[in-house]
């Protein structure tokens, strides 16, 4: 009786040991097509950048509002229908979601722009000092995620990040040059369409605001 358990026992861990490996397999597989998407989503907001296509001008933004409302669209739409790409959003790690917010000190550039007279300061100020905030605090959010795990304090700090983005591209809309831009002065935000800022609005914020949504996703399910 022992032998056969024995056997039992070898042919159920085999089991096992074939399903963990699939199961990376499919994790892997996700992870690589993920990856592609990225790069095709990075390459076709540098080519539009390039071609001028989210260079509004005095007509509304739409471009520049649908390259950031897309991609977070599709993510809530894939991670909601399939159960292999929820399996591998599960499996990213928090602390790097949040050192990727760490990006975001470049945000100070709007500042900068806003002194030049290149930027309106309705969005400048708050959209970089914003950003800056965030992005100086990534660091330490980062490294206080730790057993005891902070949750309060990683969701109040991912909440304001993700506002902070919504805020800053609602802000650059009512400040642009077009009938919608009521904000605007003789300063505009026609200047985030036009390379190389026009990648950090069809690109960057799309993109953090994204870790930020797997951030609550994350502790919500109570996966550390």
């Amino acid at each position: 009786m022992s032998a056969f358990s024995n056997k039992v026992a070898v042919v159920t861990g085999g089991n096992n040991g074939i399903g963990l490996a699939t199961a990376k397999e499919v994790t892997n597989g996700v992870r690589n097509r993920t990856i592609v998407v990225l790069v095709v989503w990075f390459l076709f907001a540098l080519s539009g950048s390039l071609l001028g296509v989210f260079d509004s001008g005095p007509r509304p933004p739409l471009l520049l509002g649908l390259a950031f409302v897309v991609p977070v669209a599709a993510f809530v739409a894939c991670y909601l229908t399939s159960a292999r790409f929820r399996e591998f959003v599960l499996s990213l790690d928090l602390r790097g979601l949040a050192l990727a917010q760490m990006f975001r000190v470049v945000g100070i550039v709007f500042v900068i722009l806003y002194f030049l007279g290149a930027l309106p300061g309705a969005f400048a100020l708050p959209a970089g000092w914003g950003d800056f905030a965030i992005g100086i605090t990534a660091p330490v959010v980062a490294w206080s995620w730790k057993r005891p795990f902070p949750k309060r304090t990683f969701i109040v700090w991912n909440v304001l990040g993700s506002l902070d983005l919504v805020n800053a591209v609602t802000l650059g809309v009512l400040a642009s040059s077009s009938s919608v831009g009521i904000l605007a002065g003789d300063v505009t935000t026609r200047l985030m369409g036009q390379l190389p800022l026009s990648l950090i609005p069809t690109f960057f914020v799309p993109l953090l605001l994204i870790f930020h949504l797997i951030c609550f996703i994350r502790v919500g399910k109570g996966v550390a």
